[in-house]
């Protein structure tokens, strides 16, 4: 029960942050200092998915999930959580690509207006 519990709080964590990636950016509009935390953030988020790799948060929610006697997941969270509801037949690395322009191209927008 505690490991379920703990990969839960992983789980909400991981997509809190991942909501603090894509729209973080407009809460530095209203408080800039936040930029010294969302921009790595930012830049963290979009590697991960242009550079296909697994996030740090992923794998420790699978190694607390399989502690609790579940299986894991092999793909990333967006595509085991998120996209699993949205994309049916799977997350392709288009979409991975996808998501990462998104992200980039909210947060330069953004960042255009904290910096200029």
């Amino acid at each position: 029960m505690l490991y379920q519990t703990l990969a839960t709080a992983v789980a909400i964590i991981h997509f809190g942050f991942i909501v603090f990636v894509i729209a973080g950016g407009f809460l530095v509009l209203r408080w800039p200092v936040l930029k010294w935390i969302h921009l790595p953030a930012a830049l963290w988020g979009a590697l991960i998915e242009i550079g296909g790799w697994i996030c740090p948060l992923t794998i420790l929610e699978n190694a607390l999930l399989r502690r609790a006697g579940a299986a894991g997941y092999d793909d990333g969270f967006v595509a085991h959580h998120i996209f699993r509801v949205i994309y049916p037949n799977g997350l392709t690395r288009g979409m991975e690509f996808a998501i990462a322009a998104f992200v980039i191209a909210i947060n330069v927008a953004v960042y255009r207006k904290v910096f200029y």
